[in-house]
């Protein structure tokens, strides 16, 4: 009954849109697009396809959702923790962003920073400039960065190898911890791997420390790095929104661990900071990591709100390629794929976790 559900809504779908001299099918994804897109993480012009223009969107909202989510559980997490804090002000500041940032809608939270720019920041010839090499305008925020050069790719392939090493120093730690209850300095060991090597590779290649500054060039500015109001009003909105969240489902996952740890652990005297890592946020994991991932899925859904300031994500290409295609049923059916997509690999990867970082009972 479902097949055949689906067959007469399939069929009557096409046979409408041949009615009305609709085309079908996906191949308007090899014609020419004819549109530009403001932000592209890969080479795009109006001459480039549709398809390539669909990538471009889908790699703009992987983007944003991609340091929108390290972003939120950091501040979430800090939030989440401060919220229990016995210092009175700092609680009470913890309180204050979690009820506003709450209770207000993320699209507002969208326009309110996506306004800050443009009302309130100068034009880019009377550009702000808070630190040397940093230029605040309405056009957004242009960075100094390194110029590139070769050594930059050989120092991310040796952060890489420092982050393997590690996972191999913590598993070879904890076997010796249980083995011998003798414990290693595995974060200081850590740190010195993941800046060490990185820095010793820069070392070899002989040091370079040239600069990418930007200048203003005409009513812009060129070189460096060079972040959109509307990357940045998008960032914030959904970061600070999602973080409120976040920040709860952390405070709810530390309560949820009975006072009998935390007192076993400081009578043992292990400090604070080391109660909290060894102890408390272990079994706290359990509460927060469900919570905690329908939030990071929240938040990349809630990118697709980034038409409503001007983001090229994918939504808005998608929008710009039925306007311009008229396939309507194509274009829907590509944004729910693409969003689906995210979303099963965002929920694998925290079902993985939480799996991992499941307390076994012996």
């Amino acid at each position: 009954m479902v097949g055949l559900l689906g067959y007469y809504l399939v069929s009557n779908t096409l046979h409408n849109l041949e009615k009305q001299s609709i085309a079908t099918g996906f191949g308007f994804i090899h014609q020419e697009s004819s549109f530009e897109i403001g932000e592209s993480l890969i080479d795009y012009s109006a001459a480039s396809s549709y398809g390539r223009a669909l990538i471009v969107g889908a790699l703009n909202t992987l983007y944003v959702s991609f340091i929108g989510i390290v972003i939120t559980v950091t501040l979430g997490t800090f939030m989440g923790v401060a919220r229990l804090s016995t210092n009175w002000l700092v609680s009470r500041l913890a309180a204050i962003y979690i009820e506003v940032m709450q209770n207000i809608p993320v699209l507002l939270q969208l326009f309110f920073w996506y306004a800050i720019f443009y009302e309130t920041l100068p034009s880019p010839r009377q550009a702000l400039n808070p630190i040397t090499g940093v230029f605040l305008c309405n056009r957004g925020v242009a960075f100094t960065v390194p110029k590139t050069h070769p050594a930059h790719a050989y120092m991310a392939i040796a952060f890489l190898a420092g982050c393997f090493i590690v996972y191999l120093v913590r598993r070879w730690a904890k076997k010796r911890q249980e083995r011998t209850g003798q414990l290693f300095p595995v974060f200081r060991v850590s740190v010195g791997l993941l800046l060490g090597l990185p820095l010793l590779t820069w070392w070899m290649a002989g040091t370079p420390t040239e600069l990418n500054m930007p200048k203003l060039v005409g009513f812009n500015f060129i070189g460096g790095l060079n972040l959109s109001p509307e990357f940045i009003a998008l960032l914030l909105g959904l970061v600070l929104y999602t973080a409120a969240f976040v920040a709860e489902a952390v405070r709810a996952g530390i309560q949820s661990v009975s006072k009998g740890q935390t007192e076993a652990a400081m009578s043992l005297g292990l400090r604070p900071p080391m109660v909290l890592n060894l102890v408390i946020l272990p079994q706290a994991l359990r509460v927060i990591i469900p919570p905690l991932t329908s939030q990071m899925l929240n938040l990349t859904k809630n990118s697709s709100l980034a038409v409503a300031i001007g983001f090229p994500d994918f939504v808005s290409v998608a929008n710009t390629t039925i306007n311009q295609t008229g396939q309507a049923v194509e274009g829907v059916a590509l944004i729910m794929l693409v969003y689906l997509f995210f979303s099963l690999l965002t929920s694998a990867f925290m079902n993985w976790y939480n799996k991992k970082m499941a307390i076994v009972e012996r």
